[in-house]
C-alpha cells in the first residue's frame, strides 16, 4: 500500500469528518485539485480504504470504510512501518486478543455481543 502524502490522508480526513462525499467537494474540503482527488480516489478504493456507493455505478460518491478509519488511526505511524497495511488491517489470527480489541475498535468494527 502506497500512499500518496498529504493528499490520500486528507481525502480520507476529509470523508471522516463530513461523511459521504464527492470529488468536487472533497477538493474543496482538501485544497487539492479536482483532479488530483479523481486520480487518487480509485486508488483509494484498490486499497480498500474508501468505497463507492450511490445508485449508478457512475455516482462518484466515495464513503470512508472501517479500514481507512484505521488508517487515520495511525495515520503518524505511516513513514516509521514497513508494512502500513499489515498494522491497519491488525494482527494475525493467534495474535494478542487486546491488540485485536483495539484495532478492531480501531478500525470501526462492531461488537457483535452488542448488536443482539
Amino acid at each position: 500500500m502506497k500512499l500518496r502524502q498529504p493528499t490520500d490522508f486528507l481525502i480520507l480526513e476529509a470523508l471522516e469528518d463530513r461523511g459521504r462525499n464527492v470529488a468536487t467537494n472533497l477538493a474543496a474540503h482538501t485544497g487539492k485539485s479536482r483532479k488530483n482527488i479523481n486520480t487518487r480516489l480509485p486508488v483509494l478504493e484498490d486499497y480498500g480504504l474508501v468505497r463507492k456507493i450511490g445508485p449508478a455505478e457512475r455516482s462518484g460518491l466515495y464513503e470512508i470504510s472501517s479500514l481507512g478509519k484505521a488508517a487515520l488511526v495511525y495515520q503518524d505511524q505511516y513513514d516509521e512501518v514497513d508494512d502500513f497495511e499489515s498494522l491497519i488491517e491488525g494482527p494475525s489470527a493467534g495474535g494478542d486478543e487486546g491488540a485485536e480489541a483495539q484495532t478492531s475498535f480501531a478500525r470501526g468494527d462492531e461488537d457483535d455481543d452488542e448488536s443482539e
